[in-house]
């Protein structure tokens, strides 16, 4: 893969977002922001329109963006299990939701259900463990969803747990009275993200300057159920008001359908809640003078919810241009709104186009804090340092490819089936139908042209690839349903 990493200043850097200054001198701290369904053009510094994310743009002008970060599935669990370890979902047998879609236990389908972990390994080794073996503090906020009691963020590495158990709907919605097993109300009302953000300014506050930390906070937005955020929602309603009309486009997508534009009052005031909270952690950071200590990574655990079966309605947003979203290996599916702010690293305004993964985190959080990489642990991510400085990758690094296995099915309509990107090519087999894909994202990110027909040997090429890839990682397959029509 060839880099394209170009520096650019954004007006908004000016704006609300100085130079990065260089780093003072002690230990460095990790703020990392992991929204819930959060589209890669959920947010306004990466094409939305409609929504407003002027927090989250204010970060990205002061650090670095990345226009290809891929999560390592199209679902929630796999890539937070990726995160945690730096490894793909299929060498932790994380590969779905968990405990995942059971439909294929019934009715006429061409594979069988398969089993896969409902927890993480406690064998596996985390970010949070691996820093807190350096005396780190760890904090985790929010949404967890790798497995129940014995397997939680404290069984794992962390510190404090607020809120992370096994469900990844927030049990009893957003406002209190909830019912979160690992998170009490303070008062009826209280609205769940404001919560978790004044758990984390607080744990901030605590921390002694000589001590560094971890503080991870996952939110539970924009996961459904879709409930406006109260004090954005009125903005959003006379928004759409004033900006739509007609019914919101539906786009087919197989035997299912997409959202065809960003249009969701509800849903745009639940991505407002998520930007206010990043604006209080930054402002923490600053009036904590921990800002120039602190590194911010920002990124999603799937693409936004916008395609669910024909017969059902459309999902609550939309992720154009890219195609399709949550549960589903088109771009729109697995590429996420990714920036990380490294102070004495990375440059304010900067750009990369170069493709990394959630499996990239785990080495580049351990070099950024100057620790020994851990590449038996960490075995599918690389340090993404070189990228933050404005530098190519080694050579092994660049040309490496990316993987996505996904052998279940999915509420979203998706069927089993894998993909792979290989420089600017990207190959999605769909199991169910037999059938290939295959798209040059350099010229057609939006995966219209199917080039596949006119390219069979590049097709057969990176079906090798992703066959040797399975085999190497010991990804397990479905098996066919004898009782499935030949025909």
């Amino acid at each position: 893969m060839k880099i394209s990493c170009s520096i650019f200043l954004i007006l908004l850097a000016a704006i609300v977002a100085p130079m990065q200054a260089p780093a003072k001198e002690g230990p460095t701290n990790f703020v990392f922001f992991l929204v819930d369904d959060l589209g890669w053009a959920d947010v306004s510094c990466f094409g939305s329109t409609f929504h407003e994310t002027p927090n989250i743009d204010a970060l990205a002008a002061s650090g670095m963006k990345f226009t290809s970060g891929y999560a390592a599935a199209s679902i929630c669990s796999p890539t937070r299990a990726s995160i945690m370890t730096g490894r793909h979902p299929a060498r932790v047998d994380i590969t779905d939701w968990i405990p995942g879609n059971s439909v294929a236990k019934g009715g006429k389908f061409k594979f069988q259900h398969l089993d896969d972990r409902n927890n993480l390994a406690l064998e596996e080794t985390t970010i949070a463990e691996a820093l807190k073996a350096h005396q780190y503090s760890t904090f985790f906020a929010g949404k967890w969803h790798l497995g129940g009691k014995g397997f939680w963020p404290d069984d794992q590495g962390f510190d404090i747990n607020v809120g992370g158990h096994d469900r990844g709907s927030p049990p009893g919605g957003y406002y209190a009275p909830w019912k979160n097993p690992a998170l009490e109300a303070k008062e009826k009302g209280e609205y769940l993200t404001e919560r978790l953000t004044q758990e984390s300014v607080d744990f901030m506050k605590a921390q002694k300057k000589e001590q560094p930390f971890l503080l991870y906070l996952s939110y539970y937005n924009v996961h459904t159920p879709i409930q406006p955020y109260k004090k954005r929602i009125d903005h959003y309603l006379e928004k759409a008001k004033a900006s739509f009309e007609g019914e919101t486009p539906r786009i087919e997508e197989r035997d299912a359908a997409s959202r065809g534009r960003q249009d969701n009052p509800e849903f745009a005031s639940m991505v407002a809640a998520v930007d206010d909270s990043v604006g209080e952690i930054l402002k923490a950071l600053e009036e904590l003078k921990l800002a120039d200590n602190t590194v911010v990574i920002f990124f999603s655990d799937n693409g936004g919810l916008c395609t669910l079966p024909a017969k059902r309605n459309v999902g609550p947003t939309c992720n154009l241009p890219l195609r399709s979203g949550k549960g589903w290996l088109y771009e729109g599916g697995i590429r996420e709104a990714t920036i990380v702010r490294a102070p004495g690293v990375t440059e304010a305004g900067s750009v990369c186009d170069e493709p990394i993964m959630s499996t990239d985190f785990f080495p580049t959080m351990l070099d950024l804090a100057g620790f020994p990489l851990m590449p038996e642990k960490h075995e599918d991510g690389i340090s993404l340092v070189p990228l933050l400085k404005g530098k190519g990758l080694s050579e092994k690094d660049q040309d490496r490819d990316l993987v996505w296995h996904y052998p279940h099915y999915h509420g979203s309509g998706w069927t089993p089936g894998a993909a792979v990107r290989s420089g600017d090519w990207k190959l999605i087999e769909f199991w169910e139908h037999d059938e290939v894909e295959l798209y040059d994202l350099s010229k057609d990110p939006g995966e219209q042209d199917d080039l596949s027909e006119q390219n069979p040997e590049i097709v057969t090429k990176l079906q090798k690839q992703i066959k040797s890839w399975q085999k190497n990682v010991g990804a397990k397959m479905p098996a066919l349903n004898p009782d499935f029509p030949k025909n």
